[in-house]
């Protein structure tokens, strides 16, 4: 059976203009690619585990949750994203009979953390000289 939500949805107009693809801070066209990792790593919980995990070797899940002062559910679902792109990888272990899991930020993740902040710095420069103007 055909999704009912299907039937609602408007057809895109061919003579429509279509959507520009986001710009980057040299004005060049971003590439989907790139588009989606900023995105990745954009979200505040994201950006602050990378973040935690760039300033030390590895951090425990509760570390990381006590430094961004998020829930369990939230910290998981977040860090569970990261590990699937391969910026972060999870070692789970137990220390007597209480489990511990350990994060540590991957090579990708540092390259794409370093990526994010070049692109986050060259959009705060071209802010402030437009405003300058």
């Amino acid at each position: 059976m055909a999704d009912s939500r299907a039937a609602r949805r408007p057809r895109a107009d061919a003579s429509a203009p279509r959507p520009q693809a986001p710009r980057s801070a040299g004005g060049r066209a971003a590439s989907r690619g790139s588009a989606s990792r900023d995105s990745l790593i954009h979200h505040r919980i994201r950006l602050g585990i990378v973040s935690a995990l760039a300033a030390a070797e590895s951090l425990t899940f509760n570390e990381i949750k006590a430094l961004l002062e998020t829930t369990d559910g939230n910290l998981s679902v977040h860090a569970r994203k990261l590990e699937e792109a391969d910026y972060v990888t999870c070692t789970k272990t137990f220390d007597r009979r209480r489990p511990r899991t350990e994060y540590r930020l991957t090579a990708v993740g540092r390259r794409e953390l370093a990526r994010y902040l070049t692109h986050m710095e060259a959009l705060i420069r071209a802010t402030r000289d437009t405003l300058r103007r």
